[in-house]
């Protein structure tokens, strides 16, 4: 029974994953991703159904258009993949903790919903440095209403923990004046500290910053960028967020005993 479900979440995830890349493409070409059929961003031919199967229409096209026989971006599978993974994990942590069944399927579309946002909001940004309002202003707005009416009381402290994330970044911003980070990241972090709370929000901030250092010392090492090559913040922060989710308690509580010693 198990297995199955896993399987069945799993094709879910390549198929909001899919959604996805269709998303990406249509929000940099100013498109609806509503209405329309996916076309070939190539030669522009309409794609049949049976080239849009999740992973392996890829692997069956050889990558490549069934049409203008033009290499088909990697990033098409890497999505699909990662977000059935992704799906995997989330209803994997879901189910090794106590939750009440009648909350949990709702709770499983939220969760959904913000990781596919969040990875939509990782791949584009990582291509244009850029996050895009018309994912992150919905995503900010649904997370705020999600915790109003589940966490009720505690609330509080989710919405001052994003408010002071959100305040944190707007300093940097407005001290480095736009040059150490972009505007959109001061809004990322205000959903991130409303998703995440207290104290969870630190920990993926401060994973953000080592994981930007890391690879920013990576890049001046190796691909000789400079100190003021531009480098995406938001894939570093949706990283910390990522690990903060999963395992923020554990390695809080792993600090904290450190601590005593």
């Amino acid at each position: 029974m198990m297995t199955y479900i896993y399987i069945t979440i799993f094709i879910f995830g390549t198929l909001i994953g899919s959604f996805l890349n269709c998303l990406i493409y249509r929000l940099e070409n100013k498109k609806s991703f509503v209405f329309g059929r996916s076309i070939c961003p190539k030669c522009k031919h309409k794609i049949a159904w049976y080239d849009l199967i999740p992973i392996f229409s890829f692997i069956f096209l050889k990558a490549r258009c069934r049409y203008c026989k033009k290499i088909i971006s990697w990033q098409y599978p890497i999505v699909e993949l990662t977000t059935g993974l992704l799906f995997l994990s989330i209803i994997n942590y879901q189910l090794s903790i106590k939750i009440d069944l009648s909350f949990i399927i709702y709770h499983l579309a939220f969760l959904f919903f913000v990781f596919s946002s969040m990875l939509a909001i990782f791949i584009y940004d990582l291509k244009h440095f850029i996050i895009p309002d018309k994912i992150i202003y919905p995503l900010t707005a649904i997370t705020l209403f999600y915790s109003i009416i589940s966490y009720q009381l505690s609330v509080i402290s989710y919405m001052l923990a994003g408010i002071g994330a959100c305040l944190f970044f707007l300093a940097i911003y407005s001290i480095s004046k736009g040059k150490w980070l972009g505007f959109g990241d001061v809004k990322l972090v205000l959903f991130l500290g409303i998703f995440l709370g207290w104290p969870n929000i630190i920990l993926s901030l401060f994973l953000s910053f080592i994981i930007g250092a890391i690879i920013g010392v990576g890049l001046i090492a190796f691909k000789g960028k400079g100190l003021k090559s531009q480098v995406p913040f938001a894939p570093f922060l949706l990283i910390g967020t990522f690990i903060a989710f999963f395992w923020g308690n554990e390695i809080i509580s792993w600090y904290l005993n450190l601590l005593k010693y």
